[in-house]
């Protein structure tokens, strides 16, 4: 069977949905991608067609998604603002955009769902037992999407990994509180030290849905995949490597230090971003780790980016190493 390999992307000038939308345009797909404030109707931009529109509009989603085989749904509300009002209709745009064109609906999956009755190995038909208000609307969305398939107008497939970290990953544990962006690493604060955690490499994460969706004919209707991306034995695994990273770029080896928990804690009924951390707090106070079984039965293998190769790029995607020169350009400047 030939695939439709046009693909709508919302959410692309995020992290996953920019990496999804760049690896499906390299794996040859035609890619569209959805934003809001664009300027002008349409323009095509290193491979990729820009739509305006808004993911909160029935119709602009519906008029993007003529034609396509596939929606990547990895948007969220603008700054995370109404975050709780907003991101299920949103969903709901998806899935009648979708049901239009009999597309598969891909959904990048969170541990959110999940409570500590199912910790530390979470398989994927694992019970949903949130502990938090993100968690219980995660869980929503998945309900929703798992009706949508039911009478075979719309495929799913969720991917599911741990906390994400990549040069473009926008906002991230990694990024916002164990490593400051666009400043040389003097220290690294650490969530969850002395207990084990789970990472997952942005662009290992967009490969392995691209993978999936080669073959998303020869999967269930519903399908959901866990990765186990890079387990962290001891919550110190992920800021030694970074250790290592930043020597062999000649800078001082950086400190690790405990995350500040107390101080959000003290913060939290202020803020309302630290109340929303201090909630997802039961993650890293426990083992937690998703079962990649099924999906290395599917692809043979999951995509894995060792871990300082990965660290190397996403710190120079953030601006915390120096970039490495072109081919050329120090004999350049000499001359």
């Amino acid at each position: 069977m030939e695939l439709n390999k046009t693909a709508l992307v919302l959410g692309a000038s995020g992290g996953i949905g920019g990496e999804v939308a760049r690896q499906l345009r390299d794996a040859g797909w035609q890619v569209r991608a959805l934003r809001r404030g664009l300027g002008v109707p349409a323009q095509s931009r290193e491979g990729i067609h820009w739509v305006e529109g808004d993911a909160l509009r029935t119709a602009d989603v519906a008029a993007a998604a003529a034609g396509c085989g596939v929606i990547v749904h990895a948007v969220n509300p603008p700054g995370y603002k109404r975050w709780a009002e907003l991101v299920l209709p949103m969903l709901d745009n998806t899935i009648a955009a979708a049901r239009a064109q009999q597309a598969t609906i891909v959904l990048p999956g969170t541990v959110y769902n999940f409570g500590p009755d199912v910790f530390p190995l979470i398989a994927e038909d694992a019970p949903q037992h949130p502990r938090t208000r993100k968690g219980a609307i995660r869980v929503e969305m998945e309900r929703r999407l798992e009706a949508a398939a039911a009478d075979g107008a719309v495929r799913v497939l969720i991917v599911r990994a741990g906390d994400f970290f990549g040069p473009k990953v926008g906002n991230s544990w990694f990024s916002q509180g164990m490593v400051k962006p666009g400043r040389p690493v003097t220290s690294v604060q650490l969530p969850g030290r002395g207990v084990a955690h789970q990472f997952a490499y942005l662009p290992d994460v967009a490969q392995t849905m691209v993978r999936l969706l080669a073959g998303r004919h020869a999967l269930p209707g519903f399908a959901r995949f866990h990765m186990n991306g890079h387990w962290d034995q001891d919550g110190t695994g992920l800021g030694r490597a970074i250790q290592r990273v930043v020597l062999r770029n000649g800078g001082p080896e950086p400190r690790l230090k405990r995350f500040p928990w107390w101080l959000v804690r003290l913060a939290s009924p202020l803020v309302t971003t630290l109340r929303e951390l201090l909630e997802l707090r039961y993650l890293w106070m426990r083992p937690v780790r998703l079962d990649n079984r099924r999906l290395i039965e599917v692809l043979g293998e999951e995509p894995h980016t060792p871990l300082d190769t990965a660290v190397q790029a996403t710190l120079e995607g953030m601006g915390c190493l120096p970039r490495p020169e072109a081919p050329g350009a120090a004999s350049t400047r000499a001359a």
